[in-house]
C-alpha cells in the first residue's frame, strides 16, 4: 500500500503546494481522496497513472473539489469506460453531479455518486472497507477511514511438519482454518499450526477539521493519520474561527489515537516559503512519527509488524 501526496497546500494553491488531493494505491487499485483544481496535472507530474476507481470528497470547498470536472473530462478523452463511484457527504449529491456535468460534456462512462453518511461503511471490499466519519469544519463534511481486513495468523511449517503433517494440500487446508486427518488417524486442528489473526492496516484522511472525538476513533491505532494542520499554534484562534487545526493539536489527537505515523497537510499559503514552525511544532508534542508532508511525496503503508 502506498500513499502519495498530490497536494498538501490550504485554500490557496502555492508554487510548491497545490489544493488538496490524495491518491492511495492498493493492489493495483488507486483511490482518490479529494480533488482539489490541479490534481489531475498533479496526477501526471507524479506518475500516478489515472486508473481511479473511487474518488472521496471531504466536503465541496472549491480547493477540494474544482478539479473533479476536468479529471472527469480527461478520463473520458482516455476511452475510460469503466464506472466512476465519487462519495460526498450528505446532502451535496446533486451538487457534485451538477458540477461533474458544469461543461455539458455527455461522457462516454457512467458516474455514480452517492451520500457518505458518517459512521457507515461507503465502500466495502474483499479485503477491505472505507467507513466514513463526521468531522468539524464550516460545512457539511466528513473524513474517511480506509480500514484493512484481519489476516491469516502465521503458519507454523516446522511444526506442521514436526505432527506429521506432509507438504503440499493439507498445509494449505489448516491455513484455510480446516481440520486435517493423516494417514495413521491423527486429527490435526488448525489452531495447532496457525498463529492469531493479525490486523491489516488502517490509514485515516480527515479533511478540513476541527480536532473531534470521532476523529480520534476513527484514527485508534491507525498506521497512518493524514490530519489537516492549517496554522502554526500562534494562530490557533484563527484555526477555531475557520474550523481547522493547528500542527499541535493534530499531533495532540495522533496522540490519543495511538497512531503510528502522522502526516500534516492542508498547509496555509501563510507558510509557502518555510513550514518548519509547524513540523517543529508537532514533532515537539507527538508520540510517534510526525511530518508535514510534500507535494509528490510518496509513503508506503507497511503491515504492522513488518521487519
Amino acid at each position: 500500500m502506498q500513499v502519495t501526496f498530490l497536494g498538501t497546500g490550504g485554500a490557496v494553491p502555492t508554487t510548491r503546494r497545490n489544493t488538496s488531493g490524495l491518491l492511495l494505491r492498493r493492489d493495483g487499485e488507486r483511490l482518490l481522496f479529494d480533488c482539489g483544481e490541479g490534481t489531475q496535472r498533479q496526477m501526471m507530474r507524479f506518475s500516478t497513472g489515472f486508473t481511479v476507481s473511487h474518488v472521496f470528497l471531504t466536503h465541496l470547498h472549491g480547493d477540494h473539489v474544482l478539479g473533479l470536472p476536468g479529471l472527469c473530462q480527461t478520463l473520458d478523452f482516455n476511452d475510460r469506460e469503466e464506472p466512476l463511484a465519487i462519495h460526498t457527504p450528505p446532502g451535496t449529491r446533486s451538487t457534485v453531479e451538477n458540477l461533474v456535468g458544469v461543461t455539458g460534456a455527455r461522457l462516454g462512462y457512467p458516474i455514480r455518486v452517492s451520500d457518505a453518511q458518517p459512521g457507515g461503511v461507503v465502500l466495502r471490499k474483499n479485503e477491505y472497507e472505507v467507513r466514513a466519519f463526521a468531522t468539524d469544519h464550516r460545512t457539511q463534511s466528513v473524513g474517511y477511514a480506509l480500514i484493512e481486513d484481519d489476516r491469516k495468523g502465521r503458519f507454523d511449517r516446522e511444526h506442521a511438519e514436526e505432527l506429521g503433517v506432509p507438504e503440499g494440500p493439507k498445509f494449505s487446508r489448516l491455513h484455510r482454518g480446516e481440520t486435517v486427518e493423516l494417514d495413521d488417524d491423527t486429527v490435526i486442528e488448525p489452531e495447532q499450526v496457525v498463529g492469531p489473526p493479525r490486523p491489516g492496516r488502517r490509514i485515516v484522511y480527515t479533511g478540513d477539521t476541527r480536532p473531534t472525538g470521532a476523529t480520534v476513533e476513527a484514527a485508534t491505532d491507525a498506521d497512518l493519520l493524514v490530519h489537516e494542520a492549517t496554522f502554526a499554534d500562534d494562530r490557533a484562534e484563527r484555526a477555531a474561527q475557520t474550523g481547522h487545526s493547528t500542527a499541535i493539536q493534530a499531533a495532540e489527537l495522533a496522540n490519543r489515537a495511538g497512531a503510528k505515523r502522522l502526516a500534516l497537510t492542508h498547509i496555509s499559503s501563510r507558510y509557502a516559503g518555510d513550514a518548519s514552525q509547524l513540523d517543529r511544532e508537532a514533532r515537539e508534542i507527538a508520540e510517534c512519527e510526525a511530518f508535514v508532508a510534500e507535494d509528490g511525496q510518496a509513503i508506503d503503508v507497511p503491515y504492522p509488524g513488518a521487519e
